[in-house]
This record gives structure tokens, sequence and C-alpha cells, in this order.
């Protein structure tokens, strides 16, 4: 064999992605509301786009001029260097087909199952603003930091705001004592001292080192911590077990009393800080209308929320004809290519979108005429299938986006679920709805608790074949306790 060097040619076929395709792969994945988080941001970087303005009607000629590329169309290598198709699978290097301007969809993009377009356009009226409904409270810390500086000064201040660090979301103080006068220098009972008047802060209970001391600051508020409330808090262990004739003798009162006693512990907040700070809750936007009509079902995107952006193009003549060196002609027109190539990667996501959220209805009819009882199970490669897309791309579109229907608002991904054989033999159905029947069950179980055995034989009733470790895995991801913790807090709740 030789070792002397020699030149080799080989030929191989490589994937490569452009910084256009990774943009157009992630705006599958963003919601309605992040797209318009992500134009701001290409608005800034780019000055031929415009935010805000009424998208511009396409005439005939210039719509046969510059409709996006089909999928066919970049995969041959036809279609400008810049465009790539969104429909890929990088695990297995394939290509596949998922231009709906290729099935003679409206203009705007928008379908219905009975082959009518819905408004999915890029423009839309100007949605509310989400943003003024933030909540601009002060936080916990915040809140007992203005308690702290009416009352306190100097060194005992100082302490307090220690203290008041310490404290985690829901009010507890999560170091001990020692470890905080041993930081600061000061005695212990110093720091004991300033914790006290911590605790008489609002909210009640804050301040508290355990559950007990949470519920006694509340009861001697209220007022009610005598010997025996100081008992009952004591021995919560027993109360927790349903123990109740252990805990009549350890208090010394009689059915009656011990029943208002519990009462009056269930009025108190295990966790008083959660009523201060934490994030705001921010309401969930449907990204998707749907709704019936005579002709079949309508989708449509909400346009409120989606962000209306153009090309400058007077602009971009402008500048065009403006005195400029080569490097800044060369910068105009990269500016130019990302305008276009994130206004076709807008509108084909929109079209995506559409598709594959008229296939999910499609498939779940029964869900949105009967409800979830009627849920069928579903895989994202199974729509896939249907409408010509890779699994991959049905899982990028799902993500982040909400369906608004009669029945309520929902996760695309709520409508794959995985399937339960049905007792008799026919089809299968959805675990949704096994939750749903286990649920309600439950819900009606009267007198008599139903404990997982029980549930299996009627869920079997109902036609689903159905193990009974299956039920008490739905049972617990529901957060419903089993039938001795259901029997416990019947017998609590008197």
């Amino acid at each position: 064999m030789s070792l002397a060097p020699r030149l080799d040619i080989r030929q191989s076929q490589s994937l490569v992605m452009t910084p256009q395709l990774q943009q157009a792969i992630k705006l599958l994945t963003l919601s309605n509301l992040e797209i318009e988080a992500f134009i701001a941001e290409e608005v800034e970087k780019n000055p031929l786009l415009d935010a805000g303005a009424v998208r511009e009607v396409a005439t005939p000629e210039r719509t046969e001029r510059e409709a996006p590329a089909g999928a066919d169309e970049l995969v041959a290598g036809t279609a400008p260097t810049e465009d790539r198709g969104l429909d890929l699978d990088y695990a297995t290097e394939s290509h596949q087909q998922d231009s709906v301007a290729d099935g003679g969809t409206g203009p705007d993009g928008g379908l219905s199952l009975n082959g009518s377009s819905s408004g999915a356009s890029l423009g839309g009226e100007d949605g509310p603003d989400w943003d003024a409904l933030a909540d601009d409270a002060p936080n916990l810390a915040e809140h007992l930091e203005a308690q702290a500086s009416l009352v306190l000064s100097g060194v005992e201040r100082t302490i307090a705001t220690h203290l008041i660090d310490q404290l985690d979301e829901a009010g507890y103080l999560t170091v001990s004592l020692e470890e905080i006068a041993d930081r600061l220098g000061v005695a212990v009972e110093r720091v004991e001292s300033v914790l006290a008047v911590v605790q008489s802060f609002d909210p009640t209970g804050v301040g508290a080192r355990d559950l007990a001391e949470c519920l006694a600051l509340q009861a001697r508020e209220a007022d009610r911590y005598d010997p025996c409330m100081a008992q009952l808090i004591a021995n919560l262990d027993l109360l927790a077990r349903g123990d109740l004739a252990r805990l009549k003798r350890i208090c010394g009162v009689d059915d009656e009393d011990m029943a208002d006693m519990i009462r009056e512990l269930r009025g108190y907040d295990p966790k008083p800080g959660c009523r201060y700070g934490g994030e705001s809750v921010q309401a969930v936007v449907p990204d998707l209308f749907v709704t019936r009509t005579k002709a079949g079902w309508g989708i449509e995107l909400n346009t409120a929320t989606l962000p209306r952006v153009l090309v400058n193009r007077r602009y971009y003549q402008e500048l065009r004809h403006g005195p400029q060196d080569k490097g800044s002609k060369a910068w105009l027109a990269d500016c130019l290519a990302s305008a276009n190539w994130l206004m076709k990667a807008l509108d084909q996501r929109q079209r995506t979108i559409i598709r594959v959220a008229t296939e999910i209805v499609k498939q779940q009819e029964a869900f949105f005429l009967h409800g979830v009882t009627h849920l069928r199970p579903l895989t994202l490669a199974r729509v896939a299938e249907a409408i010509g897309m890779h699994e991959s791309t049905v899982s990028r579109v799902t993500s982040n986006k909400y369906l608004s229907c009669a029945r309520g608002l929902f996760e695309l991904k709520f409508f794959f679920t995985s399937g339960i054989a049905a007792a008799d033999g026919g089809d299968a159905v959805s675990a949704e709805a096994v939750k749903s029947a286990i649920k309600t069950l439950i819900a009606n179980e009267g007198a008599k608790i139903l404990s997982d055995d029980t549930l299996v034989e009627l869920l079997q009733a109902k036609g689903f074949d159905i193990a009974r470790r299956t039920v008490a895995k739905y049972r617990e991801s529901m957060g419903i306790g089993s039938s001795v913790q259901r029997r416990r807090a019947r017998t609590l709740n008197g």
C-alpha cells in the first residue's frame, strides 16, 4: 500500500440550514403574541420593514410574480437561493411538501372544512392592550418593608429587613434565628423580638416558621387561640389522618366543638404570602377561532394579535437611487432580501397553521359537537400523513398555540392523546375521554366511596378496557385522591 500523498474528489450531499431557514423554523413554534415581539425586533434591525401599516393588497400580476415558492420548487433549486422549505426532517435529511399555496387556498391563507376561505391575513384590527392589564401591586417584601418602616428604626429595622429577605413566597421564614443572629452579630433574643413584630404585620401568619405557627398566629388574631385550639394545632398530623376520636380526647371537646374548631381552622390561610407578589397572571390569548357555520366548520387565525408588517418599497427606491458606495449597496440588498423572506415566512406560517388546525377539526369533529367524551385518539404522525407534512412540522405548529371554540379554550396539543382499547373490540377511545369518565364517576359517587377496582368495573361497563393501575394513574394526574383519602376528607367535612 502506497503511503504517498494524493488528491481525491468525492461527492456527497448535506443539508445546509441558512439563517433565513432557521428563522422560518423558529416562527412556526411561536404563538401570535410571541410573533409580535419577534417582529418588533426585526423592525428595529431592518429599516425596510414597517410595522403597524395596513398590508398591501397584491394585484394578480404581482401575485403571480411574487407568490411564495412551494416546497417542490425549493427542493428542486428553482426558487431563490434564500428560500428553503419549512417542512424538513433534520434527523433523516428528507424533504416533504407542505406548501399550502399548491393546494389552491385563498389569497389570505384562510381555510374552512367546506373549502371556503377565512380571514387569516397579516393585517387586522388593533388588539387589546394586554400590557395595560398587568398588576402593579407590591410584592410581599415591599408590602412588609412598608409596614416595618412605620414601626421600626435603627438596628431593629435592619434585622427586620434581613428577616423579610429570608421569607419564601408563601411567607415562611426559611432560616433559623440563630443563623440570622450570627450573620448580623446580635443576640438571638433581639432577633426573636423583631420577628414577633414582623409576625404582627399584614397578612396575618407571615413570618411563621412552620404551618402550626402560621395557623396559631391567625387563631390569635381571630381571638380563637384557646387551649383546645392550641392542642388541635399542635396535633395537625392526627387531623391529616382523620383520627378525630383521638383528637377529641386530647382537646377535651365533644363532636360539636371539634367540628366547629375544624371549620375555624379551614378558614385560615396556610400560605399567606401568596396573596402578594409573584408573577402576574397572563391571560391566554387564542391563536385560532373555530366556529360552526351552515356550510361546515370555519377556522380563522386571530388577526387581532397578528402583527401588521410590510416592506417599504418606496423607501427602498429612495435609498437605492441615492448616493452610496459598494458596501452600502450590499447592505441595502441584504435588508431587502431579509424583509422579503420574513414576509414569505410569515405568510407560509399562517397557511401551515390553518392547514394543521383544519385537519385537527376534521379528526376531532365529534369533540366539537358532543364534548370531551367523544375525543378520539390522535397522533402527530396521523395528522402529518393526512396533510402531506412531516411529523416534526406538525409538532412545531401545535406548540404554544391555543384554539378557541364554543366548548372553551384548548391548547392544540390537547387534541393529541393516546388511545384506550374498547371493551367490545370497537374503536379505541381517547385517554382524555377516560379521564373525563373517571372524574364524572367520582363526582357522582354519593355516600359510597368508589375504590379503583369499582371504577374499573364501571368503566368496563361503559366500554373502556382499562387496568386498575391506569385508573390510579389517571386519577392522580387529575389531582383526585384515593378512596381512603376521599373518605377521610368527607369525614372531616362532616
